[in-house]
């Protein structure tokens, strides 16, 4: 009766293949440790997306869970030797595989790379919000919280949950809606197995590093486009002596103010001068 109840599933695939019609099974482990008592084997057949019956070794039978999985599993369960095939798999199959998994993924930990930044609040809530977000860190389990002078602050908080990079990392951001006290501090506190500690991060409510960076950048690009803008307009009218003479008071304001000496002006106009006209792009007396 096994066999021919197999038979008739596998003459079923080939007649109705190219209908899109499926029929597979899945063996997997559940487990939370390399102990064999923390393991479950579970054995599963499918048709389409739908679960027939299973085996599970916590059970140590078969289930079925359709009239038609109800019936093979009453089949099979009076099989001892099939019984006694599938409850072996827990320590044949899962045991040494569950260990390769600890050697060389699980036991593996990767520290979390947190930012901590403030953000515009949703109207009619609180008048500021911090943001806690926590960047590629691995495995998944992770705790975010907060705490307010030494004490762990639970109320205004929330969380997007753990998100799944998709190259085995994880991140999460976590929100704290407040009112501001003068003098107060406010952390985000990471706890994560790559950490021998938790990972506390200060919120410091002056300019944060970020925006500071943008600013020097800005300030730095500024300062460079003065600088040639200067060193331009001297080689042009340094061609023209009867205009202007780079001795002059002004002349020597402005390349003070630049920070730069006037051999340095002068190397950086020879220098510029002889880019364009190479590139045909400077028209000016040669």
């Amino acid at each position: 009766m096994a066999s021919s109840s197999v038979s008739f599933l596998l003459l079923f695939i080939t007649v109705h293949t190219a209908d899109g019609f499926m029929h597979y099974y899945t063996a997997r482990c559940v487990f939370n440790s390399t102990e064999l008592k923390d393991m479950e084997y579970i054995y599963s057949f499918y048709y389409n997306k739908l679960e027939l019956l299973r085996f599970s070794s916590s059970l140590g039978k078969f289930v079925g869970y359709t009239e038609f999985g109800v019936k093979n599993a009453e089949m099979w369960n009076k099989d001892p030797a099939r019984l006694s095939r599938e409850r072996a798999q827990k320590e044949t199959y899962c045991h040494p595989n569950t260990e390769i998994w600890y050697q060389n993924v699980l036991s593996k930990s990767v520290p979390p790379y947190v930012v901590l930044h403030s953000t515009a609040p949703p109207p009619k809530h609180h008048p500021a919000m911090l943001v806690c977000s926590v960047y590629d860190f691995y495995p998944k389990q992770i705790k975010v919280s907060w705490f307010r002078d030494g004490k762990e602050v639970t109320s205004g908080v929330s969380s997007t949950g753990v998100m799944e990079d998709g190259d085995w990392y994880y991140q999460i951001h976590s929100r704290l809606e407040y009112t501001p006290r003068s003098g107060e501090k406010i952390s985000c506190v990471v706890e994560h197995a790559s950490l021998k500690e938790p990972l506390w991060i200060d919120w410091n409510p002056s300019m944060s590093k970020s925006d500071k960076e943008k600013i020097a950048i800005g300030a730095s690009a500024l300062i460079l486009g003065l600088v040639f803008g200067l060193a331009g307009f001297i080689y042009y009218r340094s061609k023209t002596p009867d205009l202007f003479l780079l001795d002059s008071e002004k002349t020597k304001i402005a390349i003070k103010g630049s920070g730069l000496t006037l051999d340095q002006v002068l190397s950086l106009v020879k220098f510029i001068f002889s880019k364009k006209k190479a590139q045909g792009r400077f028209l000016g007396p040669s």
